[in-house]
């Protein structure tokens, strides 16, 4: 992004330590600085832009040219690195339907390529994520019903996973998205996922449900009847402490559950306290070490038991629920946010660049003239539709 001709980044690097290094006091800009800055900032975004408009022309080329040309599926996995990159910002996002890019991306997730399919979904995720407009635009544009195809019945898991991570991002505090999830059987799938054996999917699975069941507490009715707290007290006791918390998690919701659903875990009372006994008898056993990292699940199985049989768990009397050097447990928070809470855009795309600017130094891909205009896919007014 800074070729021949670009903004010096290094210089502006510099530039900016030397006049941010919090040593002395703020001084004013000269005019001759501000607009340097100003032009440098400018001509960057303008770069950006040009590139998303290159990477959509691509997304919009059949794959027969571009394979004609000697475009690999591994260049369309590095083009689309690159474009999620960019649209961490939320205005580049946003911007992706105005340049004509939203469509050919979501029609990525039917490649017949698994990485690519995967890929795109990565792409939506992060594009969707906490950004109200460009779930809008998505849901507008049939993407949860794409995202929800690859979910429920793509044949690599790993496909499987990204659409649910996608999925996640794109209902989160969308309550029309949430409400087609329900339509679309949406639960019926994550019963499905939790039946699978690769941990990544279970967790994806049960950190959703979680979320769902904490905003919408209805939904505990919906769940008891598909028969997930059976399934959830099986995860309860997996290998993986993940897996572990996020179905203790979701067994919590239920407990807590007003309109009844805590009673018929009632049916299942005998295995419920067998499964929250042994994982008592696991925590006890525990080093140190292991027990501060299983703060989570000591304050999960406890609140479980209090909430299911109105006394604290023998972890309290045991020493075990608060540790020398922990403050007092507060109720349980909302951790759901914690999974689908994704770090700052500016500071995922850093982390993701560490290591790798030399081989981002140069677009993947250059093409000649694109196919005619009657043969790439259109995308409708943004202005008259929503959700991304």
């Amino acid at each position: 992004m800074s070729g021949a001709g670009g903004p010096n980044w290094e210089g502006l690097f510099k530039w900016s330590v030397a006049h941010s290094d919090g040593t002395g006091s703020t001084r004013n800009l000269s005019e001759e600085d501000r607009r340097w800055f100003m032009e440098a900032m400018q001509a960057q975004t303008v770069d950006v832009i040009k590139r998303m408009k290159e990477i959509t022309l691509v997304m919009q080329t059949p794959e027969q040219v571009l394979e004609s040309q000697g475009v690999t599926a591994g260049d369309i996995e590095d083009m689309l690195d690159e474009l999620q990159e960019h649209v961490e910002s939320i205005d580049m996002a946003n911007d992706l339907h105005s340049i004509g890019g939203l469509l050919p991306l979501l029609n990525y997730l039917k490649n017949s390529h698994v990485n690519i399919r995967a890929k795109a979904a990565d792409v939506v995720m992060t594009i969707v994520q906490n950004n109200p407009r460009s779930q809008q635009l998505v849901m507008e544009a049939n993407g949860l019903e794409y995202l929800l195809s690859n979910f429920t019945s793509d044949p690599d898991v790993t496909v499987r996973t990204k659409a649910l991570g996608a999925i996640s991002s794109l209902i989160r505090h969308n309550k029309p998205g949430i409400t087609a999830f329900r339509l679309a059987n949406g639960y019926a799938a994550l019963k499905d996922a939790l039946s699978s054996d690769n941990v990544r999917f279970q967790r994806r699975a049960l950190n959703l449900i979680h979320y769902l069941l904490h905003e919408n507490g209805s939904d505990c009715n919906i769940v008891n009847e598909l028969g997930f707290p059976r399934i959830m007290m099986h995860l309860a006791a997996s290998d993986d402490a993940d897996v572990r918390e996020a179905a203790l998690r979701g067994l919590l919701e239920l407990a807590r559950d007003k309109d009844g659903t805590s009673s018929r875990l009632a049916e299942d009372d005998e295995k419920l306290k067998q499964l929250l006994q042994d994982r008592i008898n696991g925590i006890s056993l525990m080093s140190t070490d292991d027990l501060g990292a299983a703060r989570e699940e000591r304050q999960l199985v406890d609140s479980i038991w209090n909430a299911c049989y109105n006394e604290p768990s023998s972890l309290r009397e045991k020493g075990l629920l608060v540790l020398p050097g922990e403050d007092a447990p507060p109720p349980p928070p909302d951790v759901a946010s914690r999974h689908f809470e994704p770090p700052l855009r500016a500071w995922a795309a850093a982390d993701a660049n560490k290591g790798s600017d030399a081989q981002k130094s140069k677009p993947p891909l250059l093409l000649g003239p694109g196919p005619p205009p009657d043969a790439a896919p259109r995308e409708e007014n943004a202005d008259a539709q929503r959700n991304p």
